[in-house]
């Protein structure tokens, strides 16, 4: 039986990096089916991609160009849902906005997959910014892709 049903990628404003973990994340194989998407935790109103961010995906042969960023709500929460932060900041802003409420299923991507160094945030940033956290994320994505067919050949 598979352990999660959904992965949600949490993000500040769901515009830029959680959109981009999304897109690579849905690019590669997984031994099961999973339910893939960002949310943001300072979402007003909805937003397209940040424009440096699709450029960056597009150049990589991938598109979120139909996404607009949507709220993280406490509904978002469950045993099967696997919430990744993109930061420790992110998940301490989830923390402070809903408490407890996903304390069992928030984790922060890197520290997941076991890598020390956080996620460039590239906010405000050149076309390069975006790249560089592009190509990180590329690469927590993949070790995530790992991890994942790991646990279903294991459960």
């Amino acid at each position: 039986m598979k352990r999660y049903d959904r992965l949600i990628f949490v993000s500040s404003s769901d515009t830029s990096v959680g959109p981009m973990a999304e897109a690579i994340l849905q690019s590669k194989y997984l031994l099961e089916e999973l339910e893939i998407t960002s949310k943001g935790v300072v979402v007003l109103f909805p937003e397209p991609i940040n424009p440096k961010a699709e450029a960056i995906l597009v150049s990589n042969g991938l598109t979120m160009k139909d996404h607009m960023s949507d709220p993280l709500v406490k509904e978002d929460a469950g045993e099967r849902t696997l919430l990744l932060a993109v930061s420790e900041e992110v998940k301490q802003k989830v923390r402070t906005e809903f408490g407890d409420e996903f304390a069992d299923s928030m984790q922060v991507l890197n520290t997941f997959v076991g890598v020390p160094q956080e996620i460039f945030n590239p906010y405000g940033g050149s076309l390069a910014d975006y790249g560089q956290c592009f190509t990180e994320l590329e690469t927590l994505i993949s070790k995530l892709v790992v991890q994942l067919n790991e646990e279903e050949l294991l459960c």
